[in-house]
């Protein structure tokens, strides 16, 4: 299963919306994910909001998963789920649940070693960008739960 790229969004669009004019909202992915891709999603929605003067909302990518708790792969030997929290994924306590979403994946025997269930249906393990319709708000704020990387220079 192959991760989309932030470069494939706009191409998408375009195979996605015949007519642009019959769009009458947009609704993001706020986070968590990766900081650049979260950047650039909100700065295409933000864009195409204004070029078709239509209203932005956003939402928790946690909310574009059905079918289970949402675990997606934050890099870096860890997680983020429901909370939203990033752990490391043996921290997390999956008994007598279903996980779905590439970190469930990524982690799958640990998670069932330790009494999960992780659907072998790829299609629930990707986000489907419609459910978050429902969880939309009007903020479009990037929803960040790891500290950043860069950090300012010693005076």
């Amino acid at each position: 299963m192959r991760t989309p790229r932030a470069g494939d969004l706009l191409a998408a669009v375009d195979r996605l919306v015949e007519d642009p004019s019959a769009i009458d909202g947009i609704v993001v992915g706020r986070g968590p994910g990766s900081f650049t891709s979260i950047r650039i999603g909100l700065a295409i929605a933000r864009s195409l909001s204004l070029a078709l003067g239509v209203p932005v909302s956003g939402a928790s990518t946690l909310h574009a998963f059905a079918g289970g708790v949402p675990v997606v792969d934050a890099r870096r030997g860890e997680v983020f789920t429901v909370g939203p929290v990033v752990a490391r994924p043996e921290e997390l306590d999956v008994e007598g649940k279903t996980l779905v979403g590439d970190g469930a994946l990524r982690y799958r025997d640990l998670f069932e070693a330790r009494g999960a269930t992780v659907p072998g249906d790829d299609a629930v393990h990707v986000p489907d960008p419609r459910l978050l319709i429902a969880h939309a708000e009007p903020r479009i704020d990037p929803l960040y739960v790891r500290d950043p990387d860069a950090k300012p220079r010693a005076a």
